[in-house]
Formats: C-alpha cells, structure tokens, sequence
C-alpha cells in the first residue's frame, strides 16, 4: 500500500478528482513514496524493482547516481504502465514538485489505458517481471552466472530485432465457400479474339512460360521463410539451435522488448499528453499563490529546447495546445487549406469549440509518427523556431541549415520510424542451399555503422551457429556482408567475398 504521508494523500485525492473531472480516465494509480537512492535503483530497473538480475541494470544505477550527487540530472517522477498504475515521488521535494509530479503522472495514466498503441501490454507486467527474475536466477544457480549473463547480453544487444506491429494485426483464415473460377495463367499473353490464342500463345512458348513458373514456384516453396519474416527474435527461438532454457531467457527478453515498445513508439505524443495536462490543472486548479513562480520556473526548466536538439515534452505540448486552437477556431479542412490570404488566415476564427475533442481523439489513435504526420505545420515549425541545424567550425557555433519543411518534417518521421534503428528481416534460413542465415536491410538513405553491424552479426552467429549474411547498401553500392564465426567479409552483391582482415576473429575465438 502507499506511503503517503496525511499531507500527500490530501493532495493525490484532491488532484485525482480534479484530473476526473477534467476528463481523464486512468486506472488506479497507487503513488509510493521512496528516496532518491531508491527511485535511482527503480529507474535503473525500468520502473520495475523485480527484474532479472544483468550487471547493465548496476551500470545504469551508477549512472544515475553519479548524475543527481554532481546535479546534473535528477529524476521527478516515475510512473509504469500497469493497472493499477505504479508511480513513485521522491523524498525531499517541495509539495509544488510532488503535486505537478501527481498531475504529470495522472496525465501518463490515462494516456497508458486509452492510447490504442498500448492496448496490446500486458497490464500485469509487475508479475511478469517478477516471474522473468525468478525463472532467470533459477537458470544461474543451474548453468552458473556468467554463462547466462552472457547469453542475455547476447540477446539484448539483438532486443530491437522485433515486429513492433505485429501485435496490432489481426490474422484470420477464411475459407472460401466455393472454389474459385479458373482462370488464364498469368504468365500467357493477353488474348481478346479466340481464334487467335495459339498465334499470340503458341505452344512452344506456353511450354518455356509453364516451365519457368513451375520453377519459381518450386523455389519459392523450398524458400524457408516463406515470406521476409521481421520479428528475427521470434523465429530464434523456434529455429535456431538453442538449448530449452536459452529459448526461454531469449523469449523473456523479447516479451520484455515488445512491452517497453509502445512507450518509444509514443514518447512524444506521451510525454506531450501529460505535460499539457500538469499545466493545465496546475494553473487552473491545484497551486496557490505562493507556488506560481517556483512552479513557473521548473516547467520552463523541463520545456527548454537547444537549437540543436530535440525535447519530446516541448514539442509534444506544444502540438497538442496548437492543435485544439486549431480546432477551436476551424483551421483545418478544405476550406482552411486552400485559403492563401495571409490576413484572412491569421484573423480565421469559425469559433467551432472542437479542440478539446480533437485531443482526446488524437491521444486515442496515434503514435508519434502519425501524430507529427497529421500535424505537424510548416506555420507551428516557423513558430517554435524547428530547423535543421549544423555546426559551424569557424563560428563553434550551431547555425541553421535548412528551413526547408518538408526536410524538417521527414527528418523527424526519420527518427521516429522503427525508433531511428535499421529495419531487419529474415529473407532466408537456407541461404545458398548451405544453412546459412541471410538478413536484409530496409535502406531508407541511411547507411548502417559498419561496427555496430559486424558486432551484431557476430552476436547472431552465437544463437544460429552457422554463418550469417546481411544484404544492404553501403556507399550507394548493393554489398553482401558475412560473418562464418572466424572471419569478416565483405563484397558487392554478385561478386566474389574478399575477406576483411581488420574484422578477422582469432582462431582461439
């Protein structure tokens, strides 16, 4: 149970009132209250005090620690996306800090229950955890420590290796009543006048087209996949030749890996969504006097954009206030996109008093990459000053680059599509009929980190065991890179591999 004090508790019942009655709709959110080395150790487990032990867990503590006693960072709220909600406050904050931090967090909560991306988590993950953790330990004191950590590290460093929508698609069979109409094969030609076919499709050549689609088709289903497969974690752990109890730590860490991925699929829209609502329940209903400017202070503190950089909560915020404006005055539709007087677009006003609407509407069905699709204007990037910047090495300074919208926009998309992380498939198990495994990148005009690629292949030899290839384009040129668990290479699709001594592993390896 919480461990609120008299004064808190006042404070989180007046405040979950005030968030019901704005319109928020959460699960019951328990708050606990726990101190900064505590909500340090929590943050470095994810939220999650009950998770398997991996030494990255001790690492990010440190991390954290050293940040807050230096004062460069210091953590306000945490909240995890349960039902009930878990959220913590941290010992020592002024009450202005611990009530924004309650209406932050009521904010999250009912973006958590009702934003469609998040539907498909499992609400009961506190358990899950605690029943990955015991399961793990169990596999330490069997198989020793080391052993298991480094198979986790294994399988973390290849934990993006998912289909972040596969949980959205609804697959279903359905069986067709009557069998289909036969119909021409599609490798004949075309054929409008009968006495014609065999002119147009002589049997000689119907003969050569049968023989070719028979092949295809034969190829096709010796081809294993089937079809690309995304989800590359998945099919390990039905395929690769791993021992029981690596198939379950890799299908923990890919359970786990599917849970926390709604939450960067939605950061900006998230954390946008819960500032809006701390703001605005803060200065309408829960500070007093006293509190204006100390609470003024640390919002602007939080809202603070570089001109280099990108701020999920300054940008979300300031999206959602323009969108409702938007939808207030009707500056949205045909109408309002086709008018191009620039008086009569800054004075546009149909006084429609859809804003509050459209926000819930909008926290309801997208995620970041629809969010600033839909949404994003070239007039709100004038506005909040969102450029392409670079640095100049002459002034040491960032200077802008491009004002050009449509650069800045698909910049953005860019980084949020996949999180920013090269899109990988399975194309084939059997590559080259010798078992191989062969992946293919999805190049969108970004090339891969050549060291980060040869790491990862050498981490995917470790689960397949067999010799591994990626396919992508490196330097605008098609190449085929390898890894057969002594050496490296490298070579354009449709040459010959030359090896890469730079990248060879030593024979003792």
């Amino acid at each position: 149970m919480a461990n609120l004090t008299p004064e808190l508790e006042a404070e989180r019942k007046r405040i979950c009132q005030i968030a019901k009655d704005a319109g928020l709709d959460f699960f019951e959110t328990i708050f606990e209250l726990i101190t900064y080395d505590q909500i340090n150790q929590f943050a470095a487990y994810g939220g999650f005090p009950v998770r398997y032990p991996h030494w990255k867990f001790g690492m990010e503590y440190e991390h954290l620690s050293k940040s807050y006693e230096y004062g460069l960072s210091k953590i306000y709220e945490m909240v995890i996306n349960t039902d009930p909600c878990y959220a913590y406050l941290m010992e020592g904050n002024a009450m202005m800090d611990q009530k924004l931090v309650m209406a932050h967090v009521y904010g999250h909560c009912d973006f958590f229950k009702n934003n469609i991306w998040f539907s498909k988590t499992n609400r009961k993950m506190m358990d899950q955890m605690a029943n990955h953790a015991t399961r793990i330990r169990r596999y330490m004191d069997r198989h020793g420590q080391d052993v298991v950590e480094n198979f986790i590290d294994v399988c973390l460093s290849l934990e993006n290796l998912i289909d972040r929508y596969s949980p959205y698609v609804e697959k279903s069979v359905v069986k067709p009543q009557n069998p289909p109409p036969a119909q021409e094969p599609n490798y004949l030609l075309r054929v409008d006048r009968s006495y014609m076919r065999d002119y147009i499709n002589p049997p000689s050549f119907v003969e050569e087209q049968r023989r070719k689609a028979d092949a295809e088709a034969q190829a096709k289903a010796q081809r294993f996949p089937a079809e690309p497969e995304k989800d590359v974690l998945n099919f390990f752990i039905h395929y690769a030749p791993l021992t029981d109890w690596q198939q379950d730590v890799l299908s923990i860490i890919r359970d786990e890996a599917y849970y926390f991925s709604p939450q960067g699929m939605t950061k900006t829209m998230n954390e946008g969504w819960a500032s809006y609502w701390h703001s605005k329940l803060m200065t309408t209903k829960i500070l007093n006097d006293s509190e204006i400017i100390d609470f003024a202070d640390h919002h602007a503190g939080t809202m603070a954009m570089a001109p280099n950089g990108y701020n999920p909560y300054k940008v979300g915020i300031e999206l959602m206030r323009d969108i409702e404006d938007r939808w207030n005055k009707g500056q949205f539709g045909r109408e309002w996109e086709e008018c191009d007087d620039v008086r009569e677009r800054k004075h546009w006003d149909k006084k429609l008093g859809l804003g509050r609407d459209k926000i819930f509407e909008v926290r309801k069905v997208c995620n970041d990459v629809t969010f600033i699709d839909q949404f994003l204007t070239e007039d709100f990037c004038v506005r909040n000053k969102m450029f392409v910047y670079k640095f100049n090495k002459k002034t040491q300074k960032f200077e802008v680059d491009t004002k050009d919208f449509k650069a800045i926009k698909a910049q953005l998309l860019f980084h949020m599509t996949n999180f920013g992380q090269p899109i990988i498939r399975i194309e084939d198990a059997n590559f080259e009929n010798r078992g191989e495994l062969l992946l293919t990148h999805l190049h969108e005009g970004i090339d891969m980190q050549p060291d980060f690629m040869s790491e990862t292949l050498k981490n995917v030899f470790k689960l397949w065991k067999r010799p591994v290839n990626i396919a992508t384009v490196m330097d605008e040129t098609p190449q085929l890179f390898r890894f057969d668990g002594k050496e490296y290479t490298q070579h354009k699709l449709g040459e010959e591999p030359s090896p890469n001594p730079s990248n060879q592993e030593s024979s003792g390896s």
